[in-house]
């Protein structure tokens, strides 16, 4: 053979891709595994591949390097803890690489829900705060909603603890958008939506707090990746995974007769893993009502008492990993609440008060592959029975004398829906998803009106409910421009319909229809688009800018549109012809590392808001009062918020947040008195 044949082959030969096997263990600074570890590895000449840790912390995977002795980069990330990188050789047998991973700082922490893939919070292009699983067990908050107050952006639509607010006031708002017992705000659990499906808000007791390992809130509009609900913003509740023979139980017990117990407990047997966790708690509460203001005068009446809840929460999750690239979940749980809401009748006895039983299940997949990307789908349905009643407090003298039952409501529902989204990564330098997801929510308000003497006999029933069926196509591409520029570009096109809606209403005593008995209401159907664009700008390693703008928007919830409701001698009536509220926001915001284990970030940003879902006064007859839900005028949110955190050695962290925001009505035709107003509840 001639000679420069025979050198060019075997020089062909060795340069040709080595497959190259790659095992190791991920464990965090105490020697514990960390299951559920993304590694990713990648070849100098763009291959890739992915894997995921077991419940043994271990992970295996196969790529074809770049020729023997090529580089490698082996990436490892997981919630909670810095990305660590490695370079290592290729090699033609297997090779081992052990990972030690270390407590992330805010800067270095890995978040997957601003852009419903893994990232690093200083490479978001939006503003992300995090609260670890060390955030959260040393918190003494005995709830998620109070733990979630150390988020300035955070409120309820109350100021009052879910330990002692009405359900429909916990919905949740970031940056004040639009606050009211509807959240402006999608909460889910490891990716699940957890709102209540047919009222919006959220039950902060059902969160499971012993199982929680993170929590991430993205302040800004997630509508073009998460659609309805998200118009302000997303809070992902994420669960630790299953751990080997574990067993945490956190008893308490405070002042007004309150015990709460946390439990969890958990177990790996090979590729199958299994978590119970739960909690009880029961309070005799605390009067809301103040005994005499500060000029001096009574205010606390016959009417007034503690203000309790008691409450139960179950949870299993099933977790069954056949290979490293393949994760699959189960999970099922319970939730039984009884509520007195500080209030009771001076005719018959009668407490203020509400019930909820909740049953819900969800199932999900993940794939990944080095050459088909990944792949991920999930399922749920959601089984609630609510129950309220409601009460009236005339004018009296003394003051809060008088009290008689006006309502009492049944709100049976029901849900269901699923996601299937995929994403690829191109070369490190474009990252691709794509995704579908929809929702089903049926439910009814069954009422009985009650006499307006004594508040003991029923006078009227009525059911008024319908349907509403929603399904949302979303795309986003991140993209590299240049070594330190990275853009975000997003959109997703919604589509949700309202149909068989009723209002059945009769009048007990004659047995006949009454002139509100609409048997069939209008169907609507309406169609949304929310684009996003985005940009992050690293001007060093430590400094970053960055901006993004977009559009979203909130569907009329069933609750909105047929249940009406009472706050003392409010009506508040309900209106099937509700449109869609949209909003056009932006943000900007610098992130600075100025010495290791240390970072601030500032972002201004700037909300408007149209159509917004008001409570319009229909009539006023003394202290009786009609109102109405309707879409009315455009307000404007906009303000500036500094987090800040400060690491000084292993064991000292300190954490700070400020925002200062001005929310006003801009229009308001119903009433324009109320232009250049602040918003209420900010």
């Amino acid at each position: 053979m001639p000679l420069l044949p025979l050198l060019m082959f075997v020089l062909g030969a060795s340069l040709q891709p080595v497959p190259v096997s790659l095992t190791g263990v991920v464990r965090d600074p105490s020697g514990q595994v960390v299951p559920g570890a993304t590694v990713i590895v990648r070849s100098a000449s763009g291959a890739e591949g992915q894997a995921t840790t077991g419940p043994d912390g271990g992970f295996a995977l196969t790529i074809r390097g770049g020729g023997e002795g090529a580089e490698l980069t082996v990436i490892v990330r997981a919630s909670g803890f810095a990305e660590v990188r490695r370079v290592a050789a290729a090699s033609g047998g297997a090779q081992r690489v052990d990972v030690v991973l270390q407590p992330a700082g805010l800067a270095e922490a890995v978040t997957v829900t601003a852009t419903r893939t893994e990232q690093r919070l200083r490479d978001v292009p939006a503003s992300v705060n995090v609260l670890t699983r060390e955030d959260i067990r040393r918190s003494p908050a005995l709830v998620a909603d109070d733990l979630l107050r150390q988020v300035p952006t955070f409120s309820l639509f109350r100021r009052t603890s879910s330990l002692a607010s009405h359900p429909t006031a916990q919905g949740v708002s970031l940056r004040g958008i639009g606050p009211s017992g509807v959240s402006r705000t999608l909460v889910l659990l490891d990716g699940v939506p957890f709102n209540d499906p047919f009222g919006g808000w959220v039950y902060w007791t059902r969160v499971p707090l012993g199982s929680a390992d993170r929590i991430e809130i993205v302040d800004s509009s997630s509508s073009s990746l998460y659609g309805n609900y998200a118009m302000g913003g997303v809070i992902n509740i994420m669960t630790a995974p299953a751990s080997r023979r574990t067993v945490d139980v956190g008893a308490q017990y405070g002042s007004r007769n309150t015990p709460k117990l946390d439990f969890r407990a958990s177990d790996v047997w090979g590729n199958l893993g299994l978590v119970l966790d739960g909690a009880l708690f029961d309070t005799d509460g605390y009067p809301i009502v103040v005994g005499v203001n500060p000029a001096g005068i009574p205010e606390r009446g016959a009417v007034d008492k503690n203000a309790s809840v008691n409450f139960q929460n179950l949870n299993a999750k099933l977790e069954y990993s056949p290979s490293p690239g393949v994760q699959t979940f189960l999970r099922a749980g319970w939730f039984h609440e009884d509520r007195v809401n500080g209030k009771e009748s001076t005719i018959d006895g009668t407490d203020e008060a509400n019930s909820t039983r909740w049953a819900s299940a969800s199932a999900g997949l993940r794939v990944r592959s080095a050459t088909r990307g990944d792949f991920q789908a999930s399922l749920f349905t959601d089984v609630v029975r609510f129950r309220s009643n409601f009460l009236a407090v005339p004018a009296a003298t003394p003051p809060r004398s008088i009290g008689r039952m006006t309502l009492d409501q049944t709100v049976p529902s029901r849900a269901a829906g699923g996601m299937l989204q995929w994403s690829r990564s191109a070369r490190g330098r474009q990252f691709f998803t794509a995704g579908v997801d929809g929702r089903w929510v049926d439910g009814d308000s069954e009422e009985n009106g009650l006499d307006p003497v004594t508040g003991t006999r029923v006078t009227i029933r009525r059911v008024s409910g319908g349907t509403q069926r929603s399904y949302g196509l979303f795309v986003q591409d991140v993209i590299a421009v240049a070594p330190r520029l990275t853009l975000t570009l997003g959109a997703r096109v919604d589509r949700w319909r309202n149909y068989d809606g009723h209002n059945h209403e009769v009048d007990v005593a004659s047995g006949l229809p009454t002139a509100n008995d609409v048997p069939s209401l209008p169907d609507r159907d309406d169609t949304v688009a929310s684009p996003r664009a985005a940009a992050h700008y690293s001007l060093n390693d430590r400094i970053s800018f960055w901006g993004g703008l977009g559009w979203g928007f909130r569907a009329p919830t069933p609750n909105e549109l047929y249940r009406q409701f009472r706050v003392g001698t409010v009506l508040t009536l309900a209106n099937n012809q509700l449109g869609p509220e949209r909003l056009t926001g932006g943000e900007a915001g610098v992130t600075v590392i100025p010495a290791p284990g240390v970072m601030v970030r500032t972002t201004w940003f700037d909300n408007r808001i149209k159509d917004p879902v008001s409570n319009v006064t229909l009539m006023a007859a003394g202290a009786n009062v009609t109102q109405q839900r309707q879409n009315l005028g455009r307000t404007h949110v906009r303000g500036i918020q500094t987090d800040g955190e400060i690491r000084v050695g292993p064991s000292w962290r300190f954490t700070g947040g400020y925002m200062y925001e001005r929310a006003q009505v801009t229009q308001f035709d119903a009433n324009p008195i109320l232009v250049g107003r602040f918003l209420p509840q900010v």
